[in-house]
């Protein structure tokens, strides 16, 4: 709002030019939730961001006084950022830090306030120590078991198992209250068990706690007395019930009796709201989501079987937590006055930020009056700008607004562009906008071609917001306009030129065509236009553009050779840089259109009879022909026209004429062959009568294989037998056959369809069956259409299927079994009767619902090994949950061959889809069995085995060589390794001592050889001497010729120095060529 001249202004920052223009206070953007419950194993965040300009900072209070972040070593805030991490690496209690947060948010032009929020650490308390006596009842009578958990924060979520981990099974007559306790309307013999536990499952800690399970007793007797219903949950005849506004509702009614009640639900003084109102746990819980004041009044249930019944009143109350509507603030202004209101049922305070002081307490103030939750400015000054507070709370919750109030003072300014060309069809209305800002609120005045006074009246108008309205712009319209701003701080102006155009507009339009298959089709588009003005000509078929090979020019559209694509609606588009025009006509081709088919007479009366076709394609009316075989065999005639959109008529009918159809044909198959024939002139004759009727035979002569046969009753049987016949005599006859004439549509339906027993995939189907005359025809099958209409699963998605199933059954009171049905699925049915060609109308349709039942496995199960210490599993929701799922199931255990390690088990909550597993023995390899739950039990299982990872070669010879036995090992064979080099030196270093070098590798070859004899048999070596007798004479070279005598003996270290010099100087002496020339060793040493 604007003041006048010499006051001043407020504005808020939703204006759009002050946001562009000016700084703004802080606005608190993201924050934590009012009662914040975090997990005790994690660090704790609590969010704060706000923006504004400058960039706020922040700080924070902590049950009512100042929180100092800087003394706190373990709490931190992020940078730009209000929000708190306190982490505990170096010790510390989450305890220590429960309390209430508010987060201040602050700049040059205001403060901030999150809401109050309160921080909580997770609890998971364990279960009292308890000794629980056996539960002791009679056959027939109610039952509470007590699950009274430990109040956690936040409370747990309760379910009954037994020993085996399996879910306590429930229905009508045994279910679990809303409290956890398990409720049974009557105890029956099977009831008796010793393991009835209630589980609580603590959200944060991922932990079950399992209460000690009850012994239920049961007494029997041979007859167990009946008895009327009694409300076991809530107690009396009356209760009432406190919801607060957009919460959930939930009542709940849980009754005893033999046999077990029924209960219903009505709503005193209405209807119950359709569409928010669900009911649970068999009838015995009424759930309204998104409660409003409507919802409110008397709820009443109703417990009965046919002992009797019994009803509680709920009276229910719905109160607001916040005020209605948004929190933002109301603004109402008139000159210098500003009215803010935040509207609230509630109470409401005002307060001045950022000193919180509550205005309707403070000193009273002139310009500015509270009145309830409306703030009235009067007279604003400079000193009036700040950030007002307003704070709407009852005895449930608060809610805070701020508002923020400058006062501005500025001199006039211009807001659009400079020299703005304005071009504008001739007769228009036409708008010139100059828009501006300016505080006190400036004058604004237009002026044409810089004469004359302001612009106002006749055919101008100037609006409030600068825009100057010209009613019908003509030629002498065009010039320069220019718009001044004016106040006592200032002036400003800015021009707009204006030029005035013809339209643009088409002439010669389209006209509508009808054309001939193949022939070419021309549409006019004749424009004209302002020739300063360029225009484009566009072609459209059916709205979209058309392809480049039709011939196309400025004025005009050819479509040669038109065919049965071409027809549809041409529209000629004319486009300028500021107006277009546009005409259309339609093309039809004409061609000869396709037959109609499987045409059928139904409905005869003395009059008239129907006549039903199925049309073909590419018609536009039909016409119906008769023969009339008595007066005019073989001559058609028209009867009637009818519009193409019809498939069924009644055709009025002339007395004593036959009417005939066409194409009513009876035909025999396996004529004669042609080397069968024995003869010219072959023809058939054809004999028929009714079965058992005692008539002449009718027969007929034809030299065809087919023959019509008129005037039928329907499905009525004939005796028929057929003849050949040449020009020398008929052949024998054929054996006779009983034929049928044609079938027609069954008249009577299956009525009173219904179902009973129905579980989750099978129900009994019941109906009253047909009599056989109305069929009508061979009686094939009563057949069964059904199909999944819906999911009670909220939200899951599948393609709807319509199936059938086929009973052939002729009993008086005809039942079958419905199976493969869809587990807690909505399903619809009818049924018709069927003779081989045609079906019945359907009968009653009947809807059915199916039980919950076990899920289907998970869409998938995969296990990723992310490190050597831990498994990464992860899997999806079942395609078919088959009800509501309650979570999930995990067994595993090692393997090792055949022998598996002891099974462990954890359960998920249905929305956890992952599980890391910690490996205590990195080396074990371990086998999982995953299943999701229902209140029915756990479904098809889904197995694993934790695969052959690439790199366990590798994480085996790493754990090898950490071991301490292969350590050893290695520095032995190092050792061995390094003895013997040592000793071969040691060897090498003796071997120079012998006197000649030529010598010993002599004697080490021959050494050799000796060697090899003996390991080859003493096979005769290449170069020995072999005697007559075939023994292997010495060699020359042998050992004993270097020994002194024949023993050749070595020294006491294994030597044989001394012998071998000794017998060197004697070959020194004596002359050892001869010998060297016919040794093997000198041969082989010579090779060396």
């Amino acid at each position: 709002f604007f003041p006048p001249p010499g006051g001043v202004v407020i504005t808020l920052l939703c204006v759009h030019v002050c946001v562009c223009v000016f700084k703004q206070p802080p606005t608190i953007i993201k924050q934590s939730v009012k009662d914040y419950i975090v997990d005790p194993r994690d660090n704790i965040i609590i969010e704060c961001e706000a923006k504004g300009t400058p960039v706020p900072t922040f700080s924070w209070r902590r049950n009512g006084k100042f929180f100092n972040i800087g003394k706190d070593p373990r709490v931190t805030m992020r940078k730009r950022s209000g929000t708190l991490e306190v982490g505990f690496r170096s010790g510390g209690r989450p305890e220590d830090y429960e309390g209430e947060y508010q987060c201040f948010a602050s700049n040059d032009y205001g403060v901030a306030l999150s809401n109050k929020i309160l921080l909580r650490v997770s609890k998971a308390p364990l279960w009292p120590k308890e000794v629980l006596e056996p539960m002791v009842v009679s056959e027939g009578s109610p039952l509470v078991l007590p699950c009274n958990p430990p109040p956690g924060l936040p409370p747990p979520f309760t379910f009954w198992m037994n020993s085996a981990m399996t879910p306590i099974p429930q229905d009508k007559r045994v279910s679990m209250g809303l409290n956890g306790d398990l409720y049974f309307s009557n105890v029956l013999a099977h009831d008796a068990h010793t393991d009835y536990s209630c589980n609580a499952r603590f959200l944060f800690t991922h932990t079950i706690q399992q209460k000690n399970p009850f012994t239920l007793k049961v007494h029997t007797s041979r007859k167990v007395a009946e008895s009327t219903p009694t409300f076991l949950s809530p107690s009396g005849s009356e209760s009432s019930k406190m919801v607060l506004r957009d919460e959930q509702l939930l009542l709940e009614c849980i009754a005893a009796g033999l046999p077990t009640p029924t209960i219903k639900w009505f709503k005193k003084g209405g209807d119950l709201p359709g569409r928010k109102v669900k009911f649970e746990n068999y009838n015995k819980t009424l759930k309204i989501v998104s409660v409003s004041e409507e919802d409110a009044g008397e709820y009443v249930c109703m417990a009965n079987n046919h002992l009797g019944s019994i009803r509680h009143s709920i009276f229910v109350q719905v109160k607001g937590e916040q005020g209605p509507g948004s929190s933002g603030v109301l603004v109402r202004t008139t000159a210098s006055t500003a009215v803010f209101v935040h509207r609230s049922a509630f109470v409401t305070r005002w307060c001045l930020l950022p000193v919180l002081v509550a205005l309707s307490g403070s000193l009273p103030n002139p310009s500015r009056h509270v009145l309830g939750d409306t703030i009235i400015f009067r007279s604003v000054q400079m000193g009036t700008s700040a950030v007002y507070q307003c704070n709407a709370s009852n005895e449930h919750g608060y809610l805070l607004a701020n508002a923020f109030v400058s006062v501005l003072d500025m001199p006039p300014r211009m807001l659009g562009p400079k020299n703005q060309l304005i071009k504008v069809i001739e007769n228009n209305r036409t708008l010139l906008d100059c828009p501006f800002f300016g505080s006190p609120l400036p004058e604004l005045r237009w002026f044409k071609n810089g004469q004359g006074s302001g612009l106002d009246g006749g055919q101008y108008r100037a609006h409030i917001n600068g825009t100057l309205e010209i009613k019908r712009a003509r030629t002498e319209d065009e010039g320069t306009y220019t718009c001044v701003a004016n106040s006592i701080l200032g002036t400003a102006e800015n021009q707009v030129r204006l030029e005035v155009k013809e339209k643009t507009r088409i002439v010669r339009a389209p006209e509508h065509r009808s054309a001939v298959r193949g022939s070419t089709v021309r549409f006019d588009c004749k424009v004209t236009s302002d020739p300063s003005l360029s225009v484009t000509v566009a072609w459209t078929k059916d709205d979209k553009p058309l392809h480049m090979g039709w011939r196309k020019d400025e004025e005009s559209l050819t479509i040669p050779n038109v065919n049965e694509g071409d027809e549809g609606t041409y529209m000629c588009t004319v486009k300028s840089e500021i107006d277009q025009d546009s005409a259309s006509a339609r093309l039809t081709v004409l061609d000869r259109p396709d037959p109609p088919m499987d045409l059928d007479l139904s409905d005869p009366a003395a009059r008239s009879v129907r006549l039903t076709w199925i049309p073909g394609n590419d018609h536009r009316k039909f016409l119906v022909q008769f023969e009339e075989d008595h007066w005019e065999p073989g001559v058609w005639r028209d009867l009637f026209t009818y519009p193409g959109d019809l498939n069924s008529v009644i055709l009025q009918l002339v007395p004593f004429v036959n009417y005939q159809k066409r194409n009513m044909l009876i035909s025999w198959s396996f004529p004669l062959l042609d080397l069968e024939r024995n003869g010219a002139n072959l023809h058939y004759s054809v004999w028929w009568r009714r079965k058992d009727s005692g008539d002449e035979w009718n027969n007929v002569t034809t030299v065809g294989s087919k023959h019509v046969v008129h005037n039928t009753e329907t499905y009525v049987p004939y005796e028929i037998k057929i003849q050949a016949r040449n020009e020398f005599g008929p052949g024998p006859e054929s054996n006779m056959v009983i034929g049928y004439s044609g079938e027609d549509k069954p008249t009577d339906s299956p009525t009173d369809l219904r179902v009973s027993k129905v579980d989750s995939t099978k129900a009994n189907v019941h109906w009253k069956p047909v009599d056989m005359n109305s069929v009508l025809g061979e009686f094939k099958e009563y057949r069964l259409y059904y199909w999944r209409e819906s999911s009670l699963v909220p939200g899951l998605t599948f393609t709807k299927e319509r199936k059938t199933k086929g009973f052939f059954s002729t009993a008086a009171d005809p039942t079958g079994i419905l199976s493969d049905l869809v587990p807690f699925s909505q399903y619809k049915m009818f049924m018709v009767v069927a003779n081989s060609r045609y079906e019945s109308p359907p009968s009653n349709t009947v809807a059915f619902s199916t039980k919950e039942g076990v899920p289907d496995a998970p869409r998938f199960f995969r296990i990723n090994r992310r490190s050597f210490d831990t498994l990464h599993l992860e899997w999806d929701k079942p395609l078919e949950p088959n009800g509501m799922l309650i979570g999930y199931q995990l067994k595993y255990q090692t393997v090792n061959g055949s022998r598996v390690g002891r099974p462990i088990l954890e359960t998920f909550l249905p929305n956890v889809t992952d599980f890391t597993l910690r490996l205590p023995d990195r080396s074990a390899r371990y086998k999982f069995y995953l299943s999701a739950l229902t209140q029915v039990g756990a479904g098809e299982v889904f197995a694993e085995e934790s695969p052959h990872f690439a790199n366990e070669a590798y994480m085996d010879q790493v754990d090898i060589a950490t071991q301490g036995w292969f350590i050893g090992l290695m520095c032995a064979i190092a050792l061995i390794i390094l003895i013997l080099l040592i000793v071969c030196f040691i060897k090498r270093s003796r071997g120079g001592k012998y006197p000649g070098k030529n010598e010993g590798r002599r004697f080490i070859i021959s050494l050799i050889l000796k060697k090899t004899v003996s390991d080859e048999d003493n096979k005769p070596l290449q170069g020995s001497q072999t005697s007559l007798d075939g023994n292997v004479k010495e060699s020359d070279d042998s050992l004993v010729d270097y020994g002194e005598g024949g023993d050749g003996q070595f020294n006491e270290d294994g030597s044989f120095i001394g012998q071998y010099t000794v017998k060197k100087d004697k070959d020194e002496t004596e002359g050892n060529e001869s010998s060297e020339a016919t040794s093997p060793v000198n041969a082989i040493y010579s090779l060396a």
